[in-house]
């Protein structure tokens, strides 16, 4: 015999390994079931926001997914910033709380379905028969349309006995989409004309074309057409080709590389949203060049899209390059006349900017040479995103993860460390943050040197400011005052809590990285790099949006 919170407990351990929370009086028991009763491992968070981020930075650097848990109403209340990113990121996890009890709402109880609701997340409520059912329901909806789902346990519910847990049925997962109406497959054949008559075909690919394992079929279809290559900053490394391959696309993105995608006559894109910062403000393509998206999504996501195919990427990508077999296509011959090298260069600029402070560029680029190659990257959001998409080149796409940038928020870095840490056991971890958001998120400063001690790395872009506010609005003449920090010590914060901080002033500062390499793992601390950088040097992604909105 068992009651409803064991009954929730050991039914989700049953396809999920690894849960992030906080316990409160809501979710006690099912933690309690947890521990106790199943082999899921339980992280601990100190805010309840970090749980569902620690989940989120699992999948995505994963693509595994994991659950978060919290109490009921402030401990829910706590967590909508991090659920609204993570249903606009279109990433699953699975949400238990502890709800108000079914007789009806107390004084501090709030309508948490209304609120999950309102940023897009739906709800499923364990009752007194179907707790287990309910259970396997919620982690199949979240698998299935990738998104994060709330499971609430009402109050007095939690322990009731129910008795023994029956069996379920596993989630079951519907087979990846097939080009196979006949409008897709006239569609197919369109576009696998196009791309034999095309003399400059690009294929874009981004996280969706990753998560559907499209590699292969991916850079098939790059040599068959003699395509160039370039993906969004969610999907980096995905085609096999690196020489071929023009890097970011969009803010992130290298000029030069940037002149060649608006020279194509021809790109097709996999998997990706196209979002404004990927098109840049509409200016990625030329406006003569035929664009057409792969996707699951029901219509195409961008204005710019001349031709839609609604299909798996995987899929989508084998079926053109068979039609281009069957109709004798032979490779464009564009890609081997451009140097893709040269044209991923990046501006790196001096070691110290004109204010004598270190220049975010330099360090970032000599930070590439020092990072382990093992690296996961994630990263919280601001305006110092840019160097690591620029700089810091990520092995694939699941080896950087940025939980934040869907929803525009700040303040999710330090959290995230947990997720990626616990998915990605034998690599380094390395967050990079700014000092509005790490300062933010500081509640969870322990979280990232407990879970990843001799595997984790931090790297804040302190520049004693909110950088995107300062570039924003703050050369438009508003009041600066609101916009700037009082410089923090983050160095100070990292020991403090148990890890190696270290206040970096000059790109000689960073030699500390090759010293810790060389120590065992066992017996280094998490390492927190607090870089002292300026505030003058403006992302170019940061350029264009300061241009869109001037």
């Amino acid at each position: 015999m068992a009651h409803t919170s064991a009954h929730v407990a050991q039914t989700l351990a049953r396809h999920i390994d690894e849960v992030f929370g906080l316990m409160g009086n809501g979710n006690a028991y099912f933690l309690d079931a947890l521990l106790t009763r199943t082999s899921a491992n339980f992280t601990a968070v100190r805010h309840e926001a970090g749980a569902v981020v620690a989940a989120d930075a699992h999948f995505r650097t994963s693509g595994r997914v994991a659950a978060a848990s919290t109490t009921y109403g402030a401990g829910f209340t706590n967590t909508l910033t991090a659920l609204a990113e993570s249903a606009q990121a279109r990433v699953p996890l699975v949400l238990v709380v502890g709800d108000e009890p079914t007789s009806g709402p107390r004084p501090w109880d709030v309508d948490q379905i209304a609120m999950a609701s309102a940023v897009g997340v739906r709800t499923y409520t364990v009752g007194r028969v179907d707790a287990a059912a309910a259970t396997v329901t919620a982690v199949e909806h979240a698998l299935t349309y990738r998104v994060p789902v709330v499971l609430a346990i009402p109050y007095d519910v939690a322990t009731l006995d129910i008795g023994a847990i029956p069996e379920v049925p596993g989630p079951g997962i519907p087979a990846p989409l097939a080009p196979a109406t006949e409008f897709a497959r006239t569609s197919i054949d369109r576009l696998a004309h196009q791309l034999a008559e095309a003399k400059r075909p690009i294929l874009l690919a981004g996280r969706g074309a990753w998560l559907a394992g499209a590699r292969e079929e991916l850079g098939a279809l790059a040599s068959r057409t003699g395509a160039l290559t370039a993906t969004t900053a969610l999907g980096r490394n995905i085609f096999p080709e690196a020489r071929r391959d023009l890097g970011v696309a969009g803010g992130f993105g290298a000029p030069g590389a940037m002149e060649r995608i608006r020279d194509a006559d021809v790109a097709v894109v996999f998997g990706a949203s196209l979002n404004q910062f990927t098109m840049r403000f509409g200016e990625l393509f030329h406006p003569t060049t035929s664009v057409w998206q792969v996707d699951t999504d029901e219509r195409a996501t961008s204005s710019r899209v001349g031709g839609y195919i609604r299909a798996d990427a995987k899929l989508a990508a084998a079926a053109l390059g068979d039609r281009l077999r069957e109709i004798g296509a032979e490779p464009s011959g564009w890609r081997e006349t451009v140097d893709t090298e040269a044209e991923r260069q990046y501006e790196v600029g001096a070691e110290f900017a004109a204010d004598g402070r270190l220049d975010p560029r330099s360090a970032a680029a000599r930070l590439h040479e020092l990072l382990p190659q093992d690296r996961v990257i994630v990263s919280d959001g601001g305006h110092f995103i840019a160097w690591a998409n620029m700089f810091w080149e990520p092995a694939a796409p699941n080896r950087i993860a940025m939980v934040g940038t869907a929803f525009q928020s700040i303040g999710l870095g330090w959290p995230s460390v947990a997720g990626a840490a616990r998915a990605n056991q034998n690599s380094t971890v390395v967050l990079t943050t700014g000092d509005g958001g790490g300062v933010m998120a500081l509640s969870d400063l322990d979280t990232a040197v407990r879970s990843a001690q001799g595997r984790g790395i931090a790297v804040v872009f302190n520049d004693a400011a909110y950088g995107a506010e300062v570039n924003l609005y703050g050369l438009k003449g508003l009041e600066r005052s609101p916009m700037l920090i009082d410089e923090i010590d983050f160095a100070a914060l990292g020991s403090a809590a148990g890890g190696q901080g270290v206040a970096v002033r000059s790109l000689a500062d960073l030699d500390v990285l090759e010293e810790w390499k060389a120590t065992p793992v066992e017996e280094r601390k998490f390492l927190l790099l607090d870089l002292r950088i300026s505030g003058s040097v403006i992302a170019p992604y940061q350029e264009e949006v300061i241009r869109v909105n001037s």
